[in-house]
């Protein structure tokens, strides 16, 4: 390989390091401490947030434009500049080049339109600091502090539930697992935890970190949990009814609670419940309000399977999902009756669908059409609920302090640093010039652990910092092998750059073969052990391969660049070598 080709590759592996390591250092360097503490919030009191800030920004500029509409729009507003100029745009009129507080203003449809833009400038700063946060090298709980908690899930009460219909094991049990992941992290953001790291464990665990100080009994009901889903008829009739008299008294038709205040607006078998669909931070907002049989005509225990397909016509998105017979013959008596009415879907007392029965469903295969892809994931994820009703038990837990891990943090890189140190100064003294290779290795194999760590969302723990410090070992040891190599090639009277090549030549199966039984062992302790196990193997799997790297083709090519470029005749490697 030629030196200009070293050159690029080490470039290029620099480079998406970086592009790797950027979301770590926008969190923890660019990111100031209250932005922190929003963006690890939950989705609940980001939105909250969002739209207090908008609502008083929102005030201010109308205190500005009141003041003076021809004023230009202040500095700190250049987003309003953008919204505008979308706006003109959409209108296919011309912005005015020196653009004023009132055209900005005046080019919003409502007031409700510029609330909503202010609020989107608010929203995407923080879940763009949310995501930096997902994307950067996290602390473990034994560096940070928290609870973790590690739920079975009983994929075999799945599958008894399943019986009497034909399926696929293996991804049925691979869907309950996502749907599992998927309602924990939806239930724990809910009640305000912030940002916990779910995953799953082995076949039928989850292990759930939370940062911070959480309850444990809070935990437990958090997890164990469930939801309630179930078709009900819509109740045309009294929906008009109840339309008409909220929109005459919107302020007192509910109760704080949200109960009606005058319960005979709607018939005794009917009950109002929030229409509800996801927003722009992912989470139920209520569009509106549908009047409901309190008769439930199925309930959700009959889904035997929920997808997204599409239309044979149109192409546009549906919701398919298959009943068992039970549910087939109910649910094709009742829409065979019911033809032209509504029919709502709901779960934990929400309506997320509200469909007309266009005809008879007697085969126990309904599709639900009418919105778009998002919305049609959104509805899909409703119904696995009640399909995949995954039954969650605690199988252990523990609470780390928060001080015994500032502790862990200080000794931990206390102990990298010395060790760093240590080495740098003991290759420089040993192997002089040829030891600033072996010290610029060192930095490098650091830069890249972390970079790979953040790339992947890997997180930090005390095993973490063990396996940095055993490849700071390996890494000098790799360029000591190379540095006694060159000393022997040397002193057969070989010139610099015979020395160097035969010394690099010499060492590479030496090198490679080392590093890549480590390797192997890295990887098995990774598939089969878990946490502190494989915490150390995957950071030293990861140490390997930066070791072989900045050994081979970064020490390569710093040799290479005295030899070819600043034309040195002698190597500066050891005492008595030239």
């Amino acid at each position: 390989m030629s030196k200009k080709s070293r050159l690029v590759i080490i470039l290029a592996v620099l480079a998406v390091c970086f592009a790797f390591l950027w979301p770590s250092i926008c969190w923890y360097y660019r990111t100031p401490k209250e932005d922190k503490a929003l963006a690890l919030s939950s989705l609940e009191k980001i939105k909250e947030y969002s739209s207090s800030k908008a609502n008083a920004r929102y005030a201010d500029i109308v205190a500005l434009y009141k003041a003076d509409r021809n004023a230009a729009v202040p500095a700190d507003m250049d987003w309003l500049k953008d919204a505008a100029k979308k706006n003109y745009k959409e209108m296919n009129k011309k912005m005015p080049k020196k653009l004023s507080i009132g055209e900005a203003v005046e080019s919003f449809g409502s007031k409700y339109e510029l609330i909503e833009c202010i609020e989107g400038v608010y929203r995407n700063k923080i879940l763009a600091d949310k995501k930096n946060y997902q994307n950067s090298v996290k602390l473990g709980l034994d560096l940070s502090g928290g609870m973790n908690v590690i739920v079975k899930a009983d994929l075999d009460a799945v599958e008894k539930n399943l019986k009497g219909s034909s399926y696929d094991a293996v991804a049925v049990r691979k869907d309950a697992m996502a749907q599992a992941i998927e309602t924990l992290t939806s239930r724990i953001d809910r009640f305000g935890l912030s940002s916990p790291t779910i995953r799953q464990q082995g076949e039928d665990r989850i292990y759930i970190e939370l940062p911070g100080s959480a309850e444990a009994d809070q935990i437990n009901s958090i997890i164990q949990g469930r939801g309630i889903l179930n078709f009900r008829l819509q109740d045309s009739d009294a929906q008009a009814k109840f339309d008409e008299y909220f929109s005459k008294n919107p302020e007192n038709t509910f109760d704080v609670k949200g109960n009606l205040i005058d319960s005979t607006v709607i018939p005794e078998d009917c009950e109002v419940l929030g229409f509800y669909q996801a927003d722009n931070y992912g989470l139920d907002q209520r569009r509106g309000y549908i009047v409901v049989k309190k008769e439930i005509i199925l309930d959700g225990k009959h889904i035997t399977s929920a997808d997204v397909t599409s239309e044979e016509l149109t192409g546009r998105p549906q919701v398919s999902f298959n009943l068992d017979p039970d549910g087939a013959v109910v649910f094709g008596t009742f829409t065979k009756d019911n033809v032209g009415k509504n029919l709502c879907i709901i779960s934990d007392g929400k309506v997320k669908s509200c469909a007309s029965i266009n005809s008879a469903i007697p085969n126990g295969r309904v599709a639900i059409t009418g919105f778009g892809l998002q919305e049609a994931e959104n509805l899909k994820k409703v119904l696995q609920t009640a399909w995949l009703d995954v039954p969650l038990s605690v199988e252990s837990q523990q609470i780390i302090g928060a001080s015994l891990g500032e502790l862990a943090i200080k000794q931990g890189l206390l102990a990298i640093a010395v060790g760093l140190v240590a080495i740098m100064i003991f290759m420089l003294i040993w192997y002089k010039g040829a030891g600033i290779n072996a010290c610029v290795a060192q930095v490098l194999n650091l830069y890249i652990m972390f970079s790979i760590l953040s790339a992947f969302n890997l997180t930090i723990t005390l095993p973490t910092i063990a396996g940095m410090i055993l490849t700071i070992g390996m890494a000098v040891d790799a360029n000591v092998i190379i540095f006694e190599r060159i000393k022997e090639e040397r002193r057969l009277g070989k010139d610099r750059a015979a020395s160097i090549y035969a010394g690099f030549a010499s060492a590479f199966w030496a090198i490679m073969d080392s590093n890549i039984t480590t390797f192997i062992a890295a990887i098995f302790m990774s598939q089969l052990g878990t946490g502190s196990i494989q915490g150390f193997a995957v950071s030293l799997a990861i140490g390997v391969v930066s070791t072989v790297f900045t050994a081979l083709v970064v020490s390569r090519l710093m040799f290479d660049f005295g030899t070819q470029v600043m034309n040195k005749k002698n190597i500066s490697i050891g005492w008595g070598i030239k």
